[in-house]
């Protein structure tokens, strides 16, 4: 019975920032979700089903369901481009892209304030205005890495591939040597 009492007096104590910080990752997730699957699977089990992963993330962003989320929503775009045959559409692609890195970020947002926090309005503002400019960047380099993979022959793009990658891992071992150096 203590220990009823002690959760009750728990969720009082809850701020409305916190609130609306997981209330806004189940609506991002969401809508990252319903963008990424097919409109032929929209049933009211599916959307469901939909419904509860995008509640996972938002009940738990310290736990697996962040990454779980992701991985559902990755996979969704994935059934619905080879499976359904939907054309893939760069306005899709780039919503998807900011739905799951806006739910990314949110995430580690709730994750770092207690449930008590007493939260200035600037801090929430500054944080989506930092994630708006982050999508903002992607979405230039996105549409640019679009056209310029448009131009040009097969070698070319065999070579972009390989210069890609040898940038992926460049960067990968450029952050290592500074988390090492720390």
């Amino acid at each position: 019975m203590n220990a009823l009492r002690e959760r009750v007096k728990a969720a009082r104590r809850v701020s409305p920032t916190t609130l609306l910080v997981r209330f806004g990752i189940f609506v991002v997730v969401l809508a990252g979700l319903l963008l990424a699957y097919p409109a032929q699977l929209f049933q009211s089990r599916t959307l469901l089903a939909l419904a509860v992963v995008a509640a996972l993330p938002a009940a738990g962003p310290r736990r697996i369901w962040p990454t779980f989320a992701a991985i559902v929503t990755v996979g969704g775009w994935v059934m619905a481009s080879a499976g359904y045959d939907r054309p893939i559409a760069l306005w899709r692609l780039l919503a998807v892209a900011a739905f799951l890195y806006l739910g990314h970020t949110l995430c580690a947002l709730a994750a770092v304030l207690p449930y008590d926090a007493l939260v200035d309005p600037d801090v929430l503002v500054r944080w989506l205005a930092r994630a708006a400019a982050v999508i903002l960047a992607t979405w230039v380099v996105g549409v640019v890495l679009a056209w310029l993979g448009g131009i040009g022959d097969a070698a070319g793009s065999q070579a972009a591939t390989v210069v890609g990658l040898l940038v992926a891992v460049g960067g990968s071992g450029l952050l290592g040597w500074l988390l090492r150096r720390r």
